[in-house]
């Protein structure tokens, strides 16, 4: 085992409910960031029929001043204000749209609760959170006292649960890695991932084990009851993830996954299913994890890496939905026995280390010339190359 310690900052969100006798007031003042968030929208609009202009986050705060002065004011902070007009400059410039969905207030529709803050907008004592002239009481399970508290948000969930969420900066976490090298992993449904040494992960079947009690819920019109089921079965499936994806990181220093398109195959016969595998859930913690713990992570096309054989590269392997059902299958070309999801996740691994390869020696030719660069360089200036007049030089080459 070798030990790996990181002595420097990064940044971290934290998220903590706030408890619900708050939940009214914040959400009367979230009705107040709709009206903001569509009045940018309305005035996007306008300018952009009018000077075929796109506003920045700055360019709306003339325009927002003193909306929290007037006789009508907001009860909002101006920093939310601010902060509220910068994110719908940023979602606009980001989906590449002229105008965004109005925020809803009301109706079967409406909005989810948000309320967007900057940077020493809030503060933190004895428990609560100061925000907007109110003191908040939260279950702080991350010791916020201990931290300096950055911009966030306050978000509601579908429950109408209300959650603060802030940034802060905090050292990263003394890892303990196990030397296990290279991993590669083919997501699936029958496991929910098969390891290039052999182990398999079960799936586990979150929403079809809550799925009769979901549909008593729904057919007794128990909206409450609908909503605690479903968040049930994302709690239960978050928790899994986490556990695996944490478990990968620490004991490998390369993981290697297939680029399976989840959002198509969710439209298929097998959606269920697919949705409740979690598989995009799944790389988004791989990637950021690696990232965090200096794991390398290589997510590779997964085309053809079924039929491949591993050992010699014929692709003489189980082919197309008829063959779905072949799980062991030998190769026709070298006689190895294979295991269906454990010679694809093998076949990723070594697409992916392909690729990790290309890399560095890219990496090390960009290097190679820059050093050549640099040298010449140094050699013009020892001999003065480059300090003649520009006429002088031109006429020169």
């Amino acid at each position: 085992m070798s030990s790996i310690s990181f002595e420097d900052c990064t940044t971290r969100v934290l998220r903590v409910r706030v408890k619900d006798r708050h939940a009214a007031w914040l959400a009367q003042l979230s009705r107040e960031v709709n009206t903001v968030w569509n009045y940018c929208n309305d005035l996007q609009i306008r300018v952009f029929e009018r000077e075929r202009k796109f506003l920045t986050g700055f360019e709306f705060w003339p325009y927002l001043k003193g909306c929290t002065r007037s006789e009508a004011a907001l009860s909002l902070p101006i920093q939310t204000v601010q902060e509220t007009a910068e994110q719908y400059a940023r979602s606009r410039r980001q989906h590449k749209r002229v105008r965004l969905a109005w925020r809803k207030s009301k109706g079967a529709r409406r909005s989810l609760g948000w309320l967007p803050f900057k940077v020493r907008t809030i503060k933190y004592a004895h428990g609560q959170v100061y925000y907007a002239g109110k003191w908040l009481s939260v279950w702080d399970s991350w010791g916020l006292g201990e931290h300096e508290l950055r911009a966030g948000s306050f978000s509601e969930d579908s429950r109408g649960r209300w959650y603060l969420n802030v940034t802060v900066n905090v050292k990263r976490p003394m890892m303990v890695r196990v030397d296990g090298g290279a991993i590669g992993l083919d997501l699936g449904l029958k496991d929910l991932a098969a390891l290039s040494d052999g182990s398999k992960v079960a799936a586990e079947r979150f929403y079809r084990d809550l799925e009769p009690a979901l549909a008593t819920a729904q057919r007794a019109h128990k909206s409450k009851r609908v909503k605690a089921i479903h968040a049930k079965i994302a709690n239960r499936r978050k928790d899994l993830l986490h556990k695996i994806t944490r478990k990968l990181v620490c004991q490998h220093s390369v993981i290697c996954v297939g680029d399976v398109n989840a959002s198509a195959l969710a439209r298929g016969p097998h959606a269920k299913s697919v949705l409740d595998a979690g598989w995009s859930a799944m790389r988004t913690m791989l990637r950021y994890k690696c990232d965090d713990a200096g794991t390398w992570f290589v997510e590779v096309p997964e085309a053809g890496t079924t039929r491949m054989c591993n050992h010699c590269g014929a692709i003489s392997g189980p082919k197309g939905i008829a063959d779905l059902s072949i799980r062991q299958w030998g190769c026709a070309v070298c006689g190895v026995s294979h295991d269906r999801d454990t010679n694809a996740a093998r076949n990723i691994l070594a697409r992916g280390l392909a690729i990790l390869g290309e890399q560095f020696a890219a990496a090390g030719e960009a290097k190679a010339v820059e050093a050549a660069v640099n040298k010449i360089g140094q050699h013009a200036r020892s001999v003065g190359v480059g300090h003649d007049p520009l006429g002088v030089g031109i006429l020169a080459l």
